[in-house]
């Protein structure tokens, strides 16, 4: 169930190609990124769905038995202890299809890499002056 391989368009491409219970979960995930960071701009970016903002923000994806939420290695590092019930890696976390989604704790990651982002293009504009 990893979708369409020939590449999407648009998040709502990407998640028009599953099933309806999945597009339930990635709908509601995406309306908490949106909230989260409302002047992100969404795309898709390594054939997934990816909010960016003076960047990339965070990736998402579904698969067979678990949502991937790719909120690069600073936001699994500064939330290792909230995600460590959940798999994962340097730079993701696996949450279950089976379980509902810890929607408040993806909206602060989120936010945290919004404020990642803005201070990262603000020093990166100091440093061209």
């Amino acid at each position: 169930m990893e979708g369409n391989k020939n590449g999407f368009n648009s998040i709502d491409e990407y998640i028009a190609t599953f099933p309806e219970e999945i597009q339930k979960i990635l709908e509601e995930l995406r309306a908490t990124i949106k909230s989260a960071a409302p002047d992100a701009e969404e795309k898709i970016s390594y054939q997934m769905p990816t909010f960016a903002l003076k960047g990339n923000l965070v990736h998402f994806a579904a698969y067979k038995n678990h949502i991937g939420f790719y909120p690069a290695p600073r936001g699994i590092e500064e939330f290792k202890q909230e995600l460590s019930i959940y798999e994962g890696a340097k730079g993701t976390v696996r949450f279950p299809i089976d379980k509902p989604l810890p929607l408040e704790l993806i909206s602060r990651i989120v936010k945290f890499r919004v404020a990642e982002n803005l201070k990262n293009a603000e020093i990166k504009s100091n440093k061209k002056r």
